[in-house]
């Protein structure tokens, strides 16, 4: 019986696995450059956390299943629960600002599709305990980093920065003003480019026919901030506060230097009802501005959760949309097995030297191997070029004759007799430069 991978999950052999911890690596370090502590959850969590958060439509999107004890749980779709969740349980105990940052493995229960999966990992980035716009320009400062060092311009990528407040603002000028109104626009507002135009127009006559939906679009579809901005504040105060606060958060972008990243786009709203300031997505430029990325200011999230009020701001980035975007731009990493050095023996009889050489090398910290074939050392030597080892170290007769080995740089093909009395007294210090 053959048994194959689940719809929408993934294998991972050795080359992809190496990919992932390349992906990974940039993750954690340009969240700990930006002074960003690491934290994990459960892979599962009360069923309630969920439904509290997003309403019992959420239930269909989740893998969810009962226990023996009749206890409703789900496999976690977003860590953002989770972590208003932790914040709010030790909120008056946890320093602030709370900087913090996660890759988990996630599990959605939706139909596979281009660059979302069944299963998947997320970088989340949040700063929590700060009102000050500072934190949102910070937030989105993290997310330009990572993609200026795997190597992806403002050519390849956008980051579409909007504000709820703002939009809500325009809304309210146009005769939208409660919230459950407002949250549903909003909804509607952010499946936008999935719909394309006339079905939008289509839904949003269903669902407000008395305000003009070309109005609307036209407010949508350009892309001049200080005409939306103007706009926010005609509506009235709270639209005056919107418009400075989003003017304040522009020029912390600036000051952060990743302006020429970002643009303004109103039709970025994101769909969550709970988000309450900016938003906003990085997007691909090719392909239809595809998300790579999106998030926001939430203010009122660990109160949902019986905890004091913490505001917070952060994002989500899925691995498969930002590998896939860099597969298609020709900009995947070629990687190694990163094999530091191979031991190739000159016989069989020199075969337990050999073992012998590899196992100090490895207690140094040396990432070592050796062919498990006795064969010839031509042989040997292209095994070692295969498994992209930097180094090939060659236990052969001279040992025996001189205390020597031979050292092979396989990258540039010169080779040199080290002391294997030296190389085994401090193999860093005589390895260390040529690896």
């Amino acid at each position: 019986m053959k048994i194959q991978v689940p719809p929408g999950m993934r294998d991972f052999y050795p080359p992809e696995m190496r990919l992932q911890n390349w992906l990974f690596q940039h993750w954690r370090e340009v969240s700990r450059a930006f002074g960003c502590e690491e934290y994990e959850g459960p892979i599962f969590e009360y069923l309630d956390l969920y439904t509290l958060k997003s309403g019992a439509g959420i239930v269909s999107e989740l893998f969810n299943f009962e226990d023996r004890g009749e206890r409703r749980f789900a496999i976690r779709p977003e860590m953002t629960p989770t972590l208003a969740r932790m914040v709010a349980a030790r909120a008056n105990a946890l320093p602030r600002p709370i900087k913090w940052f996660s890759t988990p493995r996630m599990c959605r229960a939706e139909k596979p599709q281009r660059g979302r999966l069944r299963e998947f990992f997320q970088w989340n980035v949040d700063i929590l305990g700060v009102d000050d716009v500072l934190a949102d320009a910070e937030v989105i400062a993290v997310a330009v980093e990572f993609v200026r060092r795997i190597g992806l311009s403002e050519r390849d990528v956008v980051m579409r920065v909007s504000s709820r407040p703002i939009a809500a603002s325009v809304l309210a000028g146009m005769g939208i003003n409660s919230d459950e109104e407002a949250n549903r626009a909003f909804g509607l507002i952010d499946r936008y480019e999935k719909l394309g135009r006339d079905e939008f127009r289509r839904q949003w006559q269903e669902f407000a026919p008395a305000v003009d939906c070309d109005q609307l679009l036209t407010h949508l579809e350009q892309t001049d901030l200080q005409h939306s901005l103007s706009l926010a504040e005609a509506a009235g105060p709270a639209g005056v506060a919107a418009a400075r606060q989003f003017e304040e958060l522009w020029q912390r972008l600036r000051q952060f230097q990743v302006d020429s990243y970002c643009a303004f786009d109103l039709k970025v709203v994101r769909g969550l009802a709970y988000y309450t300031g900016p938003v906003f997505e990085l997007s691909a430029r090719q392909g239809g501005l595809r998300a790579l990325l999106g998030g926001g200011r939430y203010d009122n999230l660990t109160q949902l959760l019986d905890g004091p009020r913490v505001s917070g701001v952060g994002f989500g980035m899925g691995d498969a949309p930002v590998l896939e975007l860099l597969t298609e731009l020709g900009k995947l990493p070629a990687l190694s097995t990163g094999l530091d050095v191979f031991v190739i023996d000159a016989g069989p009889e020199l075969f337990p030297k050999a073992i012998e050489l590899a196992t100090q090398l490895r207690r140094a910290g040396f990432a070592c191997d050796f062919s498990y074939k006795r064969q010839a050392i031509g042989k040997q030597f292209a095994q070692a070029e295969k498994r992209g080892a930097r180094l090939a170290i060659v236990v052969g007769a001279e040992l025996a004759e001189s205390g020597q080995l031979t050292v092979k740089d396989m990258r540039t093909g010169q080779q040199q007799a080290v002391a294997a009395a030296e190389l085994l007294a401090d193999p860093l210090s005589t390895l260390g430069a040529m690896r």
